[in-house]
């Protein structure tokens, strides 16, 4: 399975520059917080107008210069009349005319100025701030970026920390930048209401620069001061490794207490997928849909959960429950979400694509029961404005499903190939289209060809070595793969595929079990290289410890393929009545798996 991707999506903050001039922009819709709203509230004069009519002039004069192409002549009218007449709107108009013209000093002049004027103003040291971030001053920034915290109301403080977050994360040097921030405060992490949200935001940035320690450490006092607090866990996710083992501790803490949000759960799920612990991901998604069962991301998630342990029925459930959520649910064009509140609502193109991958799996799903004119009505609901060629690929597949392979071939061929990604999309399609129709060599010449233009492309070398292997080559797929190693030493699948190969062939066992062993140490929650680590046991007269190995594989991803090795190990040791059962299981999901089924008649056994 390809894991979903691993993080919460999070909405992107807006930037401190554009809270202090989105008043002055063009016409148009403006975001503005809470904040900025009672500030601007604050700064607006209730009494008329300080301009008199010389600064009247001033100021249009400024704005014709900025249009008659003379921005610095108009800049400095537009700050000379600022300073007169204390007024804010002109002080912003004069940054705004120097972040036009690309000055970030000039911007930093009229900020400071407007500061001088205006000292209680956040509009203004909000906007120096952000210049001083821009211009990559990171020192000058302790002291602004201190008041405006000061200042920032308590409800406000969690936006603050998310634009305080994003903004510093430009800065070239972020050691510095995580230092800074830390410094700066100094009085929120030493007070228990605001300690756990300042860690955060300390350990996103020392995790953004690379200090993985550090981010662990300030998640760990996060939460300590509150453990109800999501911001601890959510950068605690980030973390989760094997090399950081008091990450996932935190993330398990906090979604144990009983205010814990489902999407953080998700996210969690997410990790343990993409780390291959499918039993545990399965476990965390079955307990948010039985606790919010109106949430539609995480029927998703667990509908390929499912489908990948092949139970179709619960699978094809989730779908349609996913599906009928969506379809009811309307779209919304900004999620709103922040890193401390994400949010289930999906934007319009979430919602399309997360339909169309629902529409997929069913039709993946009635595909396997072979009710293709079911497949064929799931596939017509796709929407495939985005991508053509994937429409036509899969439409392909049902086809060659069906027995009517040229016609599929021709299908694929006729895409017009737009660019190298579509291009390499078609070649994927043709390859496996002659694969499942057991045409080894022509797959493998369609590869090889392929390899004279891109000869050091890993897929394609590995694809090639596992064709020669069809072909009973094997000295060419091991120079293939030992060429994939040696251009990717952290490739697992090529480690093994030739540790297998050559396990599975009686041939060099304890360089096989070398090999297989070095894919276990790059991916060691992998059930199919574990398979592969039982069978070269197996192989090695090491029986015990692979019953041990294939017991855990087959529970953590009950596959025909680790079923039928399972089986034979428990058949050699006399559990007769247990391998069948293994065996009768496997062949409920796949009946015709080729090492299944090569299993059975070796050892002459009718289910």
């Amino acid at each position: 399975m390809t894991p979903p991707p691993r993080r919460l999506r999070l909405a992107a903050a807006i930037p401190l520059v554009a809270l202090a001039i989105s008043a002055y922009a063009q016409p148009g819709p403006t975001v503005t917080p809470p904040a900025a709203q009672v500030q601007k509230a604050e700064e607006t004069p209730s009494q008329p107008s300080a301009l008199t009519a010389s600064l009247f002039y001033e100021v249009l004069l400024g704005e014709l210069n900025v249009r008659t192409e003379d921005p610095s002549a108009g800049y400095a009218l537009m700050l000379d009349a600022a300073r007169k007449s204390r007024d804010p709107l002109l002080f912003q108009r004069a940054v705004e005319i120097a972040l036009q013209s690309r000055s970030g000093d000039a911007a930093l002049v009229a900020a400071r100025a407007w500061k001088e004027s205006v000292p209680d103003s956040r509009e203004a040291r909000r906007v120096e701030l952000q210049i001083l971030i821009a211009l990559n001053r990171i020192n000058e920034t302790v002291e602004p970026l201190r008041a405006e915290v000061t200042a920032t109301p308590l409800p406000e403080l969690p936006l603050l920390m998310e634009l305080v977050a994003r903004n510093y994360a430009r800065a070239t040097d972020k050691k510095l930048a995580a230092a800074v921030v830390e410094q700066a405060l100094n009085d929120q992490i030493a007070n228990p209401t605001t300690g756990a949200l300042a860690w955060t935001t300390v350990g996103r940035l020392r995790l953004l620069a690379g200090d993985s320690s550090g981010a662990l450490d300030a998640a760990l006092k996060a939460q300590q001061i509150d453990a109800t607090s999501e911001g601890p866990a959510l950068l605690a996710i980030d973390l989760i490794d094997p090399a950081q083992p008091l990450a996932e501790p935190i993330v398990k803490r906090y979604l144990a207490t009983p205010k814990a949000l489902p999407e953080l759960r998700v996210a969690y799920a997410r990790v343990l997928a993409e780390a291959r612990r499918y039993p545990e991901a399965t476990a965390e998604l079955t307990a948010v849909t039985t606790a919010r069962p109106d949430l539609a991301e995480p029927w998703l998630l667990l509908a390929s959960l499912q489908m990948q342990a092949r139970q179709d029925t619960l699978a094809e459930a989730s779908l349609q429950r996913y599906a009928s959520l969506v379809e009811k649910q309307p779209a919304d064009t900004d999620s709103g979400a922040t890193a401390d509140r994400p949010t289930s609502t999906l934007t319009p193109q979430a919602r399309k694509r997360g339909l169309n991958q629902a529409y997929l799996m069913l039709a993946q799903l009635t595909e396997r029961r072979k009710d293709y004119k079911a497949a064929e009505g799931w596939l017509a609901r796709v929407d495939s404005s985005d991508d053509e060629a994937g429409a036509q690929i899969r439409s392909a597949a049902l086809l060659a499903r069906q027995n009517k392979l040229p016609q599929a071939l021709a299908l694929v061929r006729a895409i017009p190939e737009k660019d190298a990604d579509t291009a390499r999309q078609k070649l994927q399609a043709e390859v496996q289209l002659l694969r499942d129709a057991k045409q080894y060599q022509a797959a493998y010449d369609l590869l090889a060809k392929a390899r004279t233009a891109t000869p050091d492309d890993p897929d394609l070398i590995y694809d090639q070595a596992m064709l020669a292997e069809r072909l009973n080559r094997f000295d060419e797929m091991e120079r293939l793969l030992r060429s994939l190693i040696a251009l990717r030493p952290d490739s697992q699948n090529a480690y093994n595929a030739l540790g297998y190969s050559m396990a599975d062939r009686n041939d060099r066992l304890p360089e096989a079990r070398t090999l297989i062993q070095k894919a276990v140490q790059l991916a060691p929650q992998d059930p199919f290289i574990a398979d592969s680590l039982g069978w070269v046991e197996f192989r090695m007269g090491n029986t015990a410890e692979a019953l041990r190995i294939f017991e855990d594989a087959y529970k953590r991803r009950p596959d025909p393929e680790i079923g039928a090795h399972f089986g034979e190990v428990l058949w050699t040791l006399g559990q007769r009545d247990r391998a069948l059962a293994i065996w009768k299981e496997a062949s409920l999901v796949e009946a015709d798996n080729e090492t299944l089924q090569e299993t059975l008649k070796r050892l002459r056994v009718k289910l």
